[in-house]
């Protein structure tokens, strides 16, 4: 886990994230999908550093899966460093950001409710 790099402007974990190995998040001039995030636009012309600073109900983007949706909804309860801190023991446990492609242990999830219990206890019910 990187964790420096810490969650990306639409909730996604730049800190687990295997997809380029020279990304430094999306913060960065070198993200690759900078030019076209709508989400990254978005949250730099309302003048946010993240989606879940928005008081909005969005699923503009990437907000439209349940991954950073759910991210960002756990980050707007509990906190970003609480989110890290669960993304960081859970990887230590097994759990897997990315297994196929681009889509993990956290994309097999219809629910936010149950999506965020997985992250707080890494258990699927």
């Amino acid at each position: 886990m990187k964790r420096e790099l810490g969650i990306g402007r639409c909730g996604l974990a730049c800190c687990l994230c295997s997809e380029n190995e020279h990304c430094r998040g999306c913060n960065s001039e070198d993200c690759p999908d900078r030019e076209w995030c709508e989400n990254r636009r978005c949250s730099i012309e309302n003048g946010l550093n993240h989606c879940y600073e928005c008081d909005l109900e969005c699923h503009k983007g990437l907000l439209s899966k349940i991954k950073p949706y759910g991210f960002n909804e756990f980050v707007r309860r509990y906190g970003e460093e609480e989110l890290l801190d669960c993304l960081e023991r859970n990887e230590k446990a097994g759990v897997v950001y990315h297994v196929d492609d681009i889509n993990g242990d956290y994309d097999d999830f219809n629910d936010v409710e149950e999506l965020i219990s997985f992250i707080k206890t890494g258990n699927r019910k």
